[in-house]
This record gives C-alpha cells, sequence and structure tokens, in this order.
C-alpha cells in the first residue's frame, strides 16, 4: 500500500474497523472509504456490487461482522450464522470481481476447536468439534477463510485471513447482555462501585483461561500483515499470554477501584476451558503486541466513562 491508494475499511465504526482507520490515518494514508452500515448494507448483494464498481477500492480490510459474547452468540444463532455469511460473501466476491490488489479478512479464535490442544496453531483449524454456544458464528468465520482460499486457489487473489484472539479497547461495547466478557466486567464493577454495591456476581466458575488483545495492537497488526505476508494459510494474532477469569475480574476490579466481593455463578456456562493462540507465526513475520493488558485495560475504562457508556 501507498500513502494514496484506496482503501477500504468495511467496519469503521465497530472498534476494530476504528481502529483499524485510527491507525492508517496515524500513518498519514490519505485515501480512506469508509461507509456506515446504514449508507452501505453488507447484506445486500446489489448495494455491495454498486459500491465497488463505483468506488474501485485498491485494498480492502472486511473488519465488518455481527458480533457478541456468549449470550447473544447462544441466543441468536441464525441471526450470527447468516448475517456473517452473507456479509464475507458479499464483499469477498465483489473484491473478485473488481480485481481489489488485497483482501484481509478477520476472524476469530472461537474457529478453533473447544478441545484443541493449546497454545493453538493454524493448522488445528477444522480437526474436532467448535463450541456448541457459538458455533453458529465459528462456522460463518471459517467460510470467510476458505472463501479467501478458494479464490485465491482458482483465481490467484491475493486475499489473506487472520484470526485474532479476545478483543478489547476504544469503542468497544458495553451492552449488558451482548458484550464480551473483558466490557461486561468493565461495566460490573464500574456500576457496583457507582451504586456502592457488596458484591459482583461473574458468570462460571472463574477457572476458564483467556487471552487478550488491545484493538489497536490488532489494527497494527492488520496493517503489516496486509504489507508483509501473502501467504494462503491463516495467521494468528494475539499475545501469546493468557490469564484466568478470576485473575482477569481482579484485575478490572482493581483498574475501576471497585472495593468490594466476587461471587462466581457456577450455575452459568464457562465456554472453552481454554483458548490461548500460538503467535510464534506472526512473531516470526516480525510483529508482536506492544500494549500490556493493565495498560490496554485502563485506556478502555477511560474510553467507557468519557463517552458515557455506563448510560447506554
Amino acid at each position: 500500500m501507498d500513502k494514496t491508494s484506496k482503501i477500504y475499511i468495511a467496519g469503521h465504526r465497530g472498534m476494530v474497523g476504528g481502529a483499524i482507520t485510527r491507525y492508517l490515518e496515524k500513518q498519514g494514508y490519505l485515501n480512506l472509504i469508509l461507509r456506515t452500515s446504514a449508507e452501505l448494507d453488507l447484506r445486500d448483494q446489489r448495494a455491495v456490487e454498486d459500491f465497488f464498481e463505483n468506488e474501485r477500492p485498491d485494498y480492502v480490510f472486511l473488519a465488518a461482522a455481527k458480533v457478541g459474547g456468549i449470550v447473544a452468540n447462544n441466543t441468536y444463532r441464525a441471526d450470527f450464522i447468516y448475517d456473517n455469511l452473507i456479509i464475507e460473501t458479499n464483499v469477498i466476491h465483489a473484491a473478485h470481481r473488481h480485481e481489489v490488489k488485497k483482501l484481509l479478512f478477520l476472524g476469530s479464535s472461537c474457529i478453533y476447536p473447544k478441545m484443541a490442544p493449546q497454545p493453538l496453531k493454524e493448522e488445528y483449524l477444522l480437526t474436532g468439534p467448535l463450541e456448541i454456544t457459538n458455533e453458529p458464528y465459528a462456522i460463518a468465520k471459517i467460510a470467510g477463510i476458505k472463501l479467501c482460499e478458494a479464490y485465491r486457489d482458482q483465481y490467484n487473489r491475493d486475499f489473506i485471513s487472520a484470526m485474532p484472539t479476545n478483543l478489547y479497547g476504544i469503542g468497544d461495547n458495553y451492552h449488558p447482555e451482548n458484550s464480551h466478557v473483558l466490557p461486561a466486567l468493565i461495566r460490573r464493577f464500574h456500576e457496583a462501585k457507582q451504586e456502592n454495591r457488596p458484591s459482583v456476581t461473574i458468570w462460571g466458575s472463574g477457572t476458564p483461561k483467556r487471552e487478550f488483545l488491545y484493538a489497536d495492537d490488532l489494527a497494527e497488526a492488520c496493517v503489516y500483515l496486509m504489507e508483509h505476508y501473502s501467504g494462503r494459510e491463516l495467521v494468528n494474532i494475539g499475545t501469546g499470554e493468557d490469564l484466568s477469569i478470576r485473575e482477569l475480574a481482579e484485575l478490572v476490579k482493581d483498574v475501576v477501584g471497585y472495593k468490594g466481593e466476587l461471587d462466581f455463578d457456577t450455575s452459568k456456562p464457562d465456554g472453552t476451558p481454554r483458548k490461548l493462540m500460538d503467535v510464534s507465526k506472526l512473531h516470526r513475520l516480525g510483529w508482536a503486541h506492544k500494549t500490556e493488558l493493565k495498560e490496554g485495560v485502563s485506556r478502555a475504562y477511560q474510553d467507557f466513562l468519557s463517552h458515557s457508556y455506563a448510560e447506554r
């Protein structure tokens, strides 16, 4: 990419797309193509075709997706598979038809089998059953990976796939039911602090282990891969470090300044026991994360406060 290349960021209003947009702007890229979902419904094939015909982007970051936490994934199973399948199919096919130079598709660590060996290596894809609570979303993301591979195989398109670990950061979703675990904890501890509650209930046993990557680090990694990687195989993006949900809760509690107790509701699902990405391939390519978890959570909490997410 050069500074005047036409670059389309699909999903620029989301946390990931927003981080990619900020990073590109900071690096001096001058020709970013942005559309809100109201301006361009990526589920509408005709609209997507017309957009690519008119704009002719050189590069595409496909960060648009329907996303949510364990409750949302398990509740809106049809919506999650349908919306994600049709978004990626429309964008990837249009990118092929209009000869986009390069496309980066963003998936999720949930593509890996529930009981895959840890840490998760790229070659573990499709080697076992998925976690049932987010199976529809995972299948949609696997389809996106395979679409990129297929267009590369048949048409020699330079379409690549990257699989980020659990993400958090500026512009995260703090919805009380539909958010991921880290933003959900930020909101829960903040509200408990405001209301002087004696304890905060955490879903599950607290023993599952998770890895978290600051979204602005992911954005830097995506641009790095767009400029330095053209392989057929997907690439994991993460920190290579994890911690238990209990340890995460203690860290968020400390950042927020909540003084009460933690209460773990073991009647609620834990999800996958562990999800740690093997990032040795990414490290060999020359990129590693910069933002440590406590620093990132502190930034995310300040963003939460400054945007009054607590009132939503």
